[in-house]
């Protein structure tokens, strides 16, 4: 799906190509939440097991991408920059209409407003060409700038849950949300995302 695009205000959001992946790793900081799902390689220094997890994780959403299970992820560029990636995933969602978000910015890109734009703008494509009945999102009880984001776009609480912890041996607290397209489009906040190239896209969703 190489032509589509998704446009805010100031960022340009595209699906992530394998050429992306060194500057992609760029941006992930030690603070940037893994794919619990992943492998983790103690023996790798920190940034190379970063980078190991950047190649594993497109890999993967391309490898198992189908109809009834599929990630879409997409650089968020700003100017010539990529600055992180923003994600949307539907499990089973020709049925359910229900999809779930994820994303990370490079450290100095931060508190901009931008990780705001970028889930408004995958928001924009859910709840618009794609169907989407409800976003459901998750973060860890102290990210509050996720949970910020997601409360200001309008999600609810969904529950909690206890995980496995990605700092370290333990579990910690996950906080849950959810959106419904009813709130979602009386916020009118998908009205300054412009959406291109998705009709080519399509059949790739069985839609």
């Amino acid at each position: 799906m190489p032509e589509l695009r998704l446009r805010t205000s100031d960022l340009l959001l595209r699906p992530t190509t394998e050429a992306d992946l060194p500057a992609v790793a760029a941006t992930l900081s030690a603070d940037a939440t893994i794919n619990p799902r992943l492998p983790r390689f103690s023996a790798l220094d920190e940034s190379t097991s970063r980078a190991v997890s950047a190649h594993q994780s497109y890999w993967q959403s391309v490898g198992n991408w189908s109809p009834d299970s599929w990630r879409l992820d997409l650089v968020v560029t700003l100017g010539e920059r990529i600055i992180g990636v923003q994600s949307l995933e539907g499990e089973d969602f020709l049925v359910l209409r229900t999809v779930d978000s994820a994303s990370y910015l490079a450290r100095d890109t931060r508190g901009r407003g931008w990780g705001k734009q970028a889930r408004r703008a995958v928001l924009a494509l859910a709840f618009g060409p794609l169907g989407a009945d409800y976003a459901i999102t998750s973060a860890w009880h102290h990210n509050a700038a996720s949970l910020g984001v997601s409360k200001a776009l309008g999600y609810k609480p969904n529950g909690e849950s206890r995980e496995r912890s990605d700092a370290g041996p333990g579990a910690d607290t996950m906080v849950h949300l959810r959106l419904t397209r009813t709130d979602w489009e009386a916020s009118g906040h998908g009205a300054s995302v412009k959406i291109s190239g998705f009709e080519r896209c399509r059949p790739l969703f069985g839609l």
